[in-house]
């Protein structure tokens, strides 16, 4: 960022003499009394900028950084190549806003195209928005897309992420939609419930794939359902996964979301991370959000526009199906340099890697007792029961300086949700199963 430079006293004086006022106070005279704060705020006094920068470190020691991480649920360790945050941190482009004006935005709005053109690669579908808030949202965004006033039901997939599902809630309940969870089973969707609960008013059904489980979902049955009732399908997809599965086009989905965190994007704690959407063309003019399209200028050399710009940023308030205001391209500029920087090739070891290390730390913990659930098929993530009280088993590693698997609760209460990445390596894996030999 740009060095910040404070406002002098002179400053001050001349802006007020411009304005034609004499002081600060004759600035806020039209604000009551009684509203303003008198007397001094009850605040520590200043630092200098070495004592600051102490204090923060100081503050900062009290965190607790996991070096191996065995823990997903939403939000994966995946290695960031160095070239990803140096590109992104250039002030160019760290500092870039809205693109409202495409004759001096051309490149902020060219990384933006590049980014839906990858999204809509990975997924298989026709049509990519710039990016919102984080994967639930996109879930949820998902879901507002498919209302119509004969179809007033949705269906969500009970083995989804609770809190994908706690924003999809949140959004049915503002828009009048009836929300229905279909129940989980073995670790995935019940699709015997599934076919007694869909009717003829139901908007769309959504699954997660693969699940908050790590179960890979049979996508290609609940599609076909679903088309049959001319209910929409929504697929929340993990997008590294993308590389080894089928895409949510070859499923049958009308609307692929997922979050974006994994595609270059630090956990930092739980944010700012990116909800990627995608549709077929017949549900493009629904999509919120921005969308970047590619042109021809007067001298036909190739140039991009905020095109379908009918949205809610642009139109009345009362008229707008969504809430998508701020800029997301800083977040959709890292995974398209990440997407950039691995290739297809790369991506796909990731995703291998990570299936085969889930796989092997699967095998090595069945061996001490934590017995997988029958759940089918899994990409990186999975269940298992565990022969000790599992908050137990948790600290035991964090002790060591291991995060381990996430305590399920629910009807799950007392089983662990495992997760390996490309960032496992196997000499973390065994000495994990040592940690917890000492447990049993």
């Amino acid at each position: 960022m740009g060095s910040f430079v404070p406002v002098t006293d002179s400053d001050r004086k001349e802006m007020l003499y411009t304005i034609g006022i004499k002081n600060i106070e004759e600035l806020f005279a039209g604000i009551p009394e009684k509203l303003k704060v008198t007397g001094e705020l009850n605040l520590p006094s200043g630092l200098s900028e070495m004592e600051a920068s102490s204090k923060m470190h100081e503050i900062a020691d009290r965190n607790k950084i996991y070096k191996k991480i065995f823990r997903g649920a939403g939000a994966y360790n995946h290695y960031i190549p160095a070239i990803v945050p140096y590109i992104i941190n250039k002030e160019n482009l760290l500092t870039s806003y809205t693109p409202y004006q495409a004759e001096i935005s051309q490149g902020i709005l060219q990384s933006i195209f590049e980014y839906q053109t990858y999204m809509c690669e990975l997924t298989g579908m026709d049509v990519s928005n710039a990016g919102v808030y984080d994967g639930a949202e996109a879930a949820a965004e998902a879901v507002n897309m498919c209302i119509d006033r004969k179809k007033t039901k949705v269906l969500v997939s009970e083995s989804a992420n609770p809190y994908v599902i706690s924003v999809i809630k949140t959004y049915c309940f503002g828009s009048g939609m009836e929300l229905k969870l279909i129940p989980e089973k073995n670790c995935a969707t019940d699709i015997d419930a599934l076919k007694e609960m869909i009717t003829d008013d139901t908007a769309c059904v959504y699954i997660a794939q693969p699940n908050f489980y790590g179960t890979i979902e049979d996508a290609a049955t609940i599609a076909t359902i679903t088309h049959e009732r001319k209910a929409k399908f929504i697929i929340g997809a993990d997008p590294i996964s993308l590389a080894i599965l089928k895409t949510p086009m070859e499923y049958g989905a009308d609307i692929a979301v997922g979050e974006g965190q994994p595609l270059g994007l630090p956990l930092s704690f739980g944010g700012p991370f990116l909800g990627f959407m995608a549709s077929t063309e017949s549900m493009m003019r629904k999509l919120p959000g921005r969308i970047v399209g590619e042109t021809k200028d007067s001298e036909g050399k190739t140039g991009y526009v905020l095109t379908l710009q009918a949205r809610e940023q642009h139109i009345r308030r009362e008229k707008a199906s969504s809430n998508i205001c701020t800029n997301e391209a800083l977040c959709a500029l890292c995974a398209g340099v990440y997407l950039s920087t691995m290739g297809a090739e790369g991506i796909r070891e990731v995703a291998v890697s990570s299936m085969s290390k889930a796989y092997y730390l699967a095998g090595r913990l069945e061996s001490l007792g934590f017995t997988p659930l029958k759940q089918g098929r899994t990409f990186c993530e999975f269940v298992t029961e565990s022969p000790v009280e599992s908050e137990i088993v948790v600290k035991k590693l964090s002790d060591k300086g291991i995060l381990g698997g996430l305590p399920l609760t629910g009807t799950h209460k007392g089983e662990l949700l495992w997760c390996c990445t490309e960032m496992n390596s196997k000499n973390d894996i065994d000495e994990l199963i040592e940690v917890l030999k000492e447990v049993k």
